[in-house]
Formats: C-alpha cells, sequence, structure tokens
C-alpha cells in the first residue's frame, strides 16, 4: 500500500511551509488532512483559497460546518466527519443535537437547517443532478439562489478534501479523536 507523509513544518516541501505555519497559528496545529496536502504546494493553496471562499459566503459559520458534515457524510469520510463535528461544536459553536443529527442522519432539530443538511447531502450523492422538487425545497426553507451556489461551492471543496483522505487515509489529529466517526456504510 502507498503511504502519504503527513508533512511536518520541517519535512514539508517549501512551498507549502508558509502556509502550515499559517495553519498552525490559526488552530494552534496544522490538521493532518493540510499536512498530506502539503506534498503539493498548489494542491495545499487551492484547498486552502476554495475554504476561505467558502468561509465568506453568506451561510452561517453553523450552516457551513453542516454543510461540510453533510457532505463528508455522505463521502463516508471519516476524518473530515470527525474534524468538522469539533470544529461545528467548539468554533461555531454548534448546537451538539445539530451535530448529532447531521452525522446520524437523522432529521435535524431545526427545520430550516435540515433542509440545508438534505439539501447538501442529496448534491453530493447525486453529483449534482438534484430534482426541482428538491431544490424548491431548499429555497421555500429560506434560503437563496446564491446560497444554492454557495452550497456547491462548499460540496466540491469537502468532495476534494474527502477523496484525499480516501486515497491517503489520513490519520485523525488527537485534536479530533473526540468525534471519531464510521460510517454506516462500508469503506473500502
Amino acid at each position: 500500500m502507498t503511504k502519504f507523509t503527513v508533512h511536518t513544518l520541517e519535512s514539508a516541501p517549501a512551498g507549502s511551509r508558509p502556509m502550515l505555519e499559517g495553519l498552525k497559528k490559526a488552530f494552534g496545529f496544522v490538521p493532518n488532512l493540510f499536512a498530506v496536502f502539503a506534498e503539493s504546494p498548489a494542491a495545499l493553496q487551492g484547498a486552502l483559497a476554495i475554504g476561505e471562499a467558502f468561509s465568506k459566503s453568506t451561510l452561517s459559520p453553523v450552516e457551513q460546518q453542516l454543510v461540510a458534515l453533510a457532505v463528508s457524510e455522505a463521502n463516508d469520510c471519516q476524518f473530515c466527519v470527525a474534524a468538522h463535528s469539533t470544529i461545528a461544536k467548539h468554533l461555531a459553536k454548534a448546537d451538539p443535537a445539530l451535530v448529532a443529527a447531521a452525522r446520524e442522519r437523522e432529521p435535524l432539530p431545526d427545520a430550516k437547517l435540515d433542509a440545508l443538511v438534505s439539501f447538501t447531502r442529496k448534491i453530493a450523492e447525486q453529483r449534482g443532478f438534484v430534482a426541482p422538487a428538491d431544490l424548491a425545497a431548499f429555497l421555500n426553507a429560506g434560503y437563496s439562489k446564491a446560497q444554492v451556489i454557495e452550497v456547491l461551492l462548499g460540496v466540491g471543496m469537502k468532495t476534494f478534501n474527502n477523496y484525499v483522505d480516501h486515497i491517503a487515509r489520513v490519520p485523525l489529529n488527537d485534536q479530533f479523536k473526540a468525534e471519531a466517526w464510521q460510517p454506516k456504510r462500508k469503506v473500502a
């Protein structure tokens, strides 16, 4: 099996080091997924840029984390479900019941947020081919057409991250282990 390096500031290619330093400053540690991305400075730069763009969307921090969770759960990404569960609860201050529902495919106790998670999951699972009724349900829940596009931005970002995790089999950081998660479906 091919092993991918979880880079440190010392082992990373020179082009990735400043970005890893920025992550360490922001989080207090370097999330292992980004340490793997560091193998390619271009990929790390792209991942951070799309994350920055998504953070500037009109979706609230809680909504952004629920999008990330819904995609990661749909894609069976153990690393990203654990990471975004942690970030949702501790940085975005999301209600733990919302996080648990998104992780477990249960209805969310907030109807608008439930529409967001449902719509996001359908986009991920149906590769963007959502039924007109699903789009209408999202818009009728109070979201805008701009937010449809922003959800797509989040889906694209997380799908890229999820697939890197699937291929590299990124180990969880200790900071995310309390939120470890196993997919309900069989993962290769």
